[in-house]
């Protein structure tokens, strides 16, 4: 529940800081026109504002965000070998796909993982835990970064942030919809909002985010399952389906709320929990590639 609440704290915080700006600036009290009117389409235009604002100032800082939460290093001049490889294998399946080279990293970490992120397919990162680098084999780690590869050619940031958006203005609008009828119904206020506004806004809000963020997550799962198929075209079947038995042997690690979405894997979640969670069981993966190698037929 830890990568939930964090999740939700992320983009609640965002938008918050949203809709104190737009009512510092005046726009919310709009939503109050003569003392008791609830004035529908501003408030529309308000939810998408703070909604779709909130995802997209994540999306652009997305990369920015990445490297300093995961201490990721660029590799900007490649010395090593593996720095060489890697390079290498990122501008070839660039080059397949049809996108331009992303900036590719290295972050500490004992755990086996992966991630990609940026605001356009053009101006991405993919980043390889060292622990991924240290006990995958070479076809196998370039089955992983073939999967970050097709997140990025596939634009899974862009279609995620768009479907976050969505999900964020009605959950604004319903929170202050629901506000709005509590304040006026229930508590029979008839000027302005009180405090009672307020505190139903917040606490529906946050009841409401966590419900939706299951409809994020859904598509998420199944964004996961087209990722692995690009990383098999680009690096065989095989390879990405020892990739996956290999990260099923023990969990990866997780990534911040911002980037597990894209992520190689996430550990396992038990129970309703499982809603919440971004990626399918890995064994559902590797039964998804084992038929589509048998049959051709893609998951």
């Amino acid at each position: 529940m830890k990568r939930i609440f964090l999740f939700l704290l992320t983009n609640i915080a965002i938008m918050l800081v949203l809709s104190v700006t737009l009512r510092l600036l005046g726009v919310d009290s709009i939503l109050a026109e003569n003392g008791s009117d609830l004035n529908i389409q501003s408030l529309v235009i308000l939810s998408g504002v703070i909604g779709f604002g909130g995802s997209f100032i994540s999306l652009f800082i997305s990369k920015w965000m990445a490297k300093r939460m995961t201490g990721a290093v660029v590799i900007t001049a490649p010395t090593t070998n593996i720095n060489k490889w890697l390079i290498q294998t990122v501008e070839k399946q660039a080059n397949i796909v049809g996108i331009k080279m992303p900036e590719v990293a290295i972050f500490p970490s004992n755990e086996m993982n992966a991630f990609a992120t940026g605001a356009t397919k053009n101006n991405a990162l993919v980043a390889v835990s060292q622990g991924l680098l240290d006990n995958m084999a070479q076809g196998e780690i370039e089955a992983v970064l073939g999967h970050e590869m097709s997140h990025i050619a596939n634009g899974d940031m862009v279609t995620l942030t768009l479907i976050q958006g969505v999900v964020n203005t009605f959950v604004v609008f319903l929170s202050r919809l629901v506000g709005h009828v509590v304040d006026r119904v229930i508590l029979k206020n008839d000027r302005g909002h009180g405090i009672g506004y307020f505190v139903t806004v917040l606490i529906s809000q946050v009841l409401l985010s966590i419900l939706a963020s299951v409809i994020v997550m859904y598509f998420s799962r199944k964004r996961e399952f087209v990722a692995d198929t690009g990383g098999a075209d680009l690096a065989g079947h095989q390879n990405m389906i020892s990739a996956l038995k290999r990260l099923a042997q023990k969990e990866p690690e997780a990534l911040p709320e911002q980037l597990a979405a894209f992520g190689i894997g996430e550990k396992k979640k038990q129970g309703f929990t499982h809603l919440w969670t971004s990626h399918p069981p890995i064994e559902d993966r590797i039964d998804a590639l084992e038929k589509r190698a048998l049959t051709g037929v893609k998951p």
